[in-house]
C-alpha cells in the first residue's frame, strides 16, 4: 500500500487549486482548528466545518427534506424550528486511529454542521417529524390545513 502514489496528470503545471487549498490550510490554522494526522502534510485533512447533502421536495401533503448523515449517531442531530425556519445541525466525530494502522488519505470530513431553511407560508411547522435510517435522515413538514385550496361550488341565483 505504501507504493501507491497520487495520479497528478498536470504536475509540472501551475494548479490554482492547490494554491486555494494551501490558503484554506493555513486559515483553518489561524482559526484554531487543527490539522488531522495523516501521511504527511499534503495528505493531512483538516477538522472543520462540513454541510450534508440535502434534496428538498413536496408533494400536496407535505414538504420533505433528505439530507445525507452517514456514520452520525441520532443522538449527535438536532432538529428545530424557530420563526418559520428549519434548522438541521449535529456533527460527525474525528474517529481515532487504530493502533498500528497507517492511513495513506483521509478525505471524509469531519466536524459539526448546519443547514437552515425558510419554510414556505404553507409549512406547519408544529407538525414537524423526522426519522433517521441508513445514514439518510428524512424531516417530514406537513402542509397546514388553513393553506390547502378549497373547493367552492357557484350557485346559480
Amino acid at each position: 500500500m505504501s507504493a501507491l502514489t497520487r495520479w497528478e496528470p498536470l504536475k509540472g503545471h501551475w494548479n490554482p487549486w492547490k494554491d486555494l487549498e494551501e490558503l484554506e490550510k493555513r486559515l483553518a490554522t489561524m482559526w484554531g482548528r487543527s490539522p488531522a494526522k495523516g501521511d504527511g502534510d499534503k495528505e493531512a485533512m483538516t477538522v472543520a466545518e462540513w454541510s450534508p447533502l440535502v434534496d428538498i421536495a413536496e408533494d400536496d401533503k407535505e414538504y420533505t427534506v433528505k439530507a445525507e448523515l452517514p456514520e452520525i449517531k441520532k443522538e449527535d442531530v438536532k432538529i428545530t424550528v424557530q420563526d418559520n425556519v428549519l434548522a438541521i445541525s449535529g456533527e460527525r466525530k474525528y474517529e481515532k486511529e487504530e493502533k498500528g494502522k497507517k492511513y495513506h488519505r483521509v478525505e471524509r470530513a469531519y466536524g459539526s454542521f448546519m443547514r437552515s431553511f425558510t419554510l414556505p407560508e404553507d409549512a406547519d411547522g408544529a407538525k414537524v417529524a423526522a426519522e433517521y435510517k441508513d445514514g439518510i435522515l428524512k424531516v417530514h413538514v406537513p402542509k397546514s390545513e388553513k393553506a390547502k385550496p378549497k373547493s367552492i361550488e357557484v350557485k346559480v341565483a
